[in-house]
């Protein structure tokens, strides 16, 4: 018998995205079969996937008649929302019950969605309620699953240099510890889940790689260019009315905000990045 056949065959939804394209990529590095579902097949990222060995589908969670074909013969599937667009979080609700609904149709044996951390606690914050009202309709369905549950991204965080210092600015105050985590990380983490579901007992974890600071962080970029550094809150009203923005950035001054299974996560990706590590590993240098 062919040994890759045996390989579980996973579908990754949004695969030329910065989630799904990274679980799409850990999973390819690690020898699965994998199944990239995309709306445009002809998009770069896309040929990319197909090119290192992923098969290229057309779908879209707006369409749900179009994830029928996509799950045949589907082993495992790693799925996203986002409340991005103008469709917003009631769009991001939809979207995530289509997609689950699709799942069970098609007799997938594991699903792993990649919610948010905090998702499970009632924040308040409306893209974190969204993802639970996701995460509580695939309960409903008795789906066998995994919640993956990402903090703040490193790779929303970012710095200018003025006058020769590193400059980083966000609406929270500096000497509040927030959670963060590199998305090649959560990429691994859903990879080594749906290859081995078992690997995460309980069926959930809130993955993180770091707990800085708002002046730590800034410290850290500094260290990296060189230069002195410093950290500036900013008003909320930066956020120019958001809602969702705004409820989330009051929150992460709510501690606890973010409890992250640092440990946990370091035992699913040994390799996790702290700061430091990520901004050596993305070659993060100032604007010239």
């Amino acid at each position: 018998m062919d040994d890759h056949q045996d390989t579980p065959l996973v579908a990754v939804v949004g695969a030329t995205g910065q989630q799904g394209g990274a679980t799409a990529r850990a999973l390819l590095d690690a020898g699965a079969r994998v199944r990239a579902l995309v709306r445009d097949p002809a998009k770069p990222a896309a040929r990319e996937l197909a090119g290192a060995g992923a098969e290229l589908v057309r779908a879209d969670l707006t369409v749900p008649g179009s994830l029928e074909g996509a799950f045949s013969g589907v082993d495992r599937v790693f799925g996203m929302t986002t409340f991005a667009g103008d469709r917003g979080v009631a769009g991001e609700v939809a979207d995530g019950r289509a997609l689950a609904d699709a799942v069970a149709r098609a007799g997938v044996r594991h699903l792993v969605y990649s919610s948010v951390g905090g998702a499970e606690r009632h924040t308040g914050v409306p893209h974190f309620e969204s993802k639970r009202r996701v995460e509580e309709h695939i309960g409903s369905l008795g789906l066998p699953h995994t919640f993956l549950r990402p903090v703040f991204f490193m790779e929303n965080l970012g710095a200018t240099v003025e006058d020769g210092t590193v400059v980083v600015r966000l609406p929270f105050p500096g000497d509040v510890p927030l959670q963060m985590v590199a998305v090649q990380d959560i990429g691994t983490a859903a990879a080594r889940v749906l290859l081995d579901p078992a690997r995460v007992a309980g069926g959930s974890i809130e993955l993180g790689g770091d707990e800085r600071t708002g002046d730590q962080v800034a410290a850290a970029f500094g260290a990296r260019a060189g230069l002195p550094a410093r950290y500036e809150e900013l008003p909320l009203s930066v956020l120019g009315g958001d809602e969702d923005m705004t409820r989330m950035f009051r929150w992460f001054t709510e501690l606890p905000a973010y409890r992250a299974d640092l440990a946990g996560t370091r035992a699913l990706v040994p390799g996790v990045h702290d700061l430091a590590g990520w901004l050596e590993s993305t070659g993060w240098a100032p604007a010239s």
